[in-house]
């Protein structure tokens, strides 16, 4: 195992060179491609954004994943002091021992960023790191209260093998352990929130958080020049891709030639292989429909911009009840209105005709109807949506509009 000097974001914002702030901030705790790897990495920062408190940043000490091509220094990362650990683990065993010992070398980063126990008022762990070891090194050599991030509840027949497959394992046994070790957690819906609650835990529901200042406004063509929309995302079994493309290709051959659906995220194989999708109905398809595969996330914004909806269909109850789709944040921030249906929160926040087109249900059909709804629209009445959209985005997602909230939850601070 080959611990790599670390690499700073960027260093305290106030304080003496040591480190040290004068005053307790909270200390989030990550393993991804932090900041814009992927959906967990996109709300840990908004969540540590909005954690501090006025004047304070919260630090975050993120130990990037062995397997995932490190992209090299970071520059600033607005709002965060983030200290990125690095191990070069060309073995499974060496992987094994980095995870292993990942709470210790985390303590040794805080301290060679000058930060000492002291400083630390709170520890932020995702759901998916909340281990033994995670929990009992950082909570007895910091002295201070944990506090968990439920993001999601996942069900058995989301994998082939159920519970043989040692990734729900893992996320069931976290989830155990949460609700024995820990007094508070933030949770992503109100249906993850109960299901916490009832097991004694003090609970926040924390949607998906955005920064709407990083979405360009929408400017799509003109509506007489074709209905573009996108699915942006990596479908696995959540995402109801094969309703999407079926409902598409149920359209009037002339309502057809009017559509183009890009997907972007996985490829026409990928898709094949690993969600729902049956290839052969792409067959029947006359409407344009494009797979980019793996896009960076300047790709997805420029999409999102250059699109009249994002869709999302998923089934109801189960995972889709417990978690909250990070991609509806993102597409109303852009100004991009979305056709989905109704699940977890969502009806709490969009309204049909306002920020998104609803639909009845999660069949083809239900697809069908939506898109010809969308068909139907002028331009100004699609601008109306796009506007609401955007307004909707700041007021319930961006991590502005959640700070005093989330930082005097998660630092204990009710006076």
């Amino acid at each position: 195992m080959n611990d790599q000097t670390l690499v700073r974001g960027r260093g305290p914002r106030s304080g003496d060179r040591s480190g040290r702030t004068g005053h307790p901030r909270p200390l989030l705790v990550g393993a991804y491609a932090f900041p814009h790897g992927d959906a967990t990495s996109n709300r840990l920062l908004q969540l540590a954004r909005c954690a501090a408190n006025a004047g304070a940043q919260t630090l975050v000490v993120n130990d990037w994943p062995c397997e995932v091509a490190f992209p090299g220094r970071f520059g600033d990362v607005a709002g965060i002091d983030l200290v990125t650990m690095r191990v070069r683990g060309r073995t499974r065993h060496t992987r094994l021992l980095a995870r292993l010992a990942r709470p210790v070398r985390v303590l040794r980063a805080i301290r060679r960023a000058g930060v000492g126990r002291d400083d630390i008022s709170v520890v932020l762990l995702p759901m998916a790191l909340m281990t033994l070891g995670n929990w009992a090194v950082l909570r007895l050599a910091l002295r201070c209260p944990v506090v968990v991030d439920a993001s999601e509840r996942h069900d058995r027949h989301q994998f082939r093998r159920g519970w043989l497959t040692p990734y729900f394992v893992r996320h069931r046994w976290s989830t155990f352990l949460a609700t024995r070790l820990v007094h508070r957690a933030t949770a992503v819906s109100t249906t993850l929130a109960g299901y916490l609650t009832d097991r004694g835990l003090d609970v926040l529901v924390v949607p998906p958080q955005v920064d709407c200042d990083e979405f360009p406004v929408a400017r799509p063509p003109s509506l007489a020049d074709g209905l573009r929309l996108l699915y942006a995302g990596t479908p696995g079994r959540k995402d109801m891709l094969d309703v999407i493309v079926r409902g598409i290709s149920r359209l009037a051959p002339h309502d057809q030639r009017r559509v183009s659906l890009t997907i972007a995220g996985v490829t026409r194989e990928e898709a094949a292989a690993r969600s729902d999708l049956d290839v052969s109905v792409l067959e029947q398809v006359s409407a344009e429909v494009t797979f980019l595969g793996r896009v960076p996330r300047d790709t997805v914004l420029a999409l999102l911009g250059e699109s009249h909806f994002s869709m999302l269909v998923r089934p109801t109850g189960g995972y889709a009840a417990h978690g909250f789709p990070s991609k509806v944040p993102e597409s109303l921030a852009a100004g991009c209105p979305v056709l989905l249906n109704y699940t977890s929160d969502l009806d709490a926040y969009l309204r049909d005709g306002a920020e998104c087109l609803v639909l009845d249900g999660n069949g083809p059909d239900d697809v069908r109807l939506a898109v010809e709804r969308a068909l139907r629209l002028r331009d100004e009445e699609w601008t109306a949506m796009s506007r609401a959209a955007r307004s909707r985005a700041r007021e319930s997602f961006d991590h502005r509009a959640w700070r005093a909230r989330v930082s005097t939850f998660v630092t204990g601070d009710r006076s």
